[in-house]
């Protein structure tokens, strides 16, 4: 999986790349296939902002933003709304859709 940052007149430290970093590869182990994470950082005066795009193979792209006075709490509130869209999203296995169709053949 492919992680892209980008800073939009925003100075992020290392360790925070790291710890966004370690965040997206946990949420990727709940999607199969994550392809592609695209993080921003954006800053605009006192207010934060982390935006967390994942892409897999077809699948909706599962985007999450966080806003806050501290990029912690921005980022962590990103990858909470990242989660719950990929909990709500139902990874359908080929052979679960044969089954579904079997049973309303039946």
């Amino acid at each position: 999986m492919e992680i892209h940052f980008h800073a939009h007149h925003a100075d992020v430290s290392a360790h925070m790349r790291k710890r966004a970093e370690r965040l997206v590869m946990r949420a990727a182990e709940r999607i199969p296939r994550v392809v592609e994470s695209i993080i921003r950082f954006e800053q605009d005066g006192p207010t934060r902002r982390v935006s967390i795009a994942m892409r897999a193979p077809r699948h909706r792209d599962l985007i999450g933003k966080g806003e806050g006075r501290f990029y912690g709490p921005a980022l962590a509130s990103a990858i909470a709304r990242v989660l719950a869209q990929s909990s709500k999203e139902r990874m359908v296995l080929p052979r679960d859709r044969a089954h579904q169709l079997a049973r309303a053949r039946a």
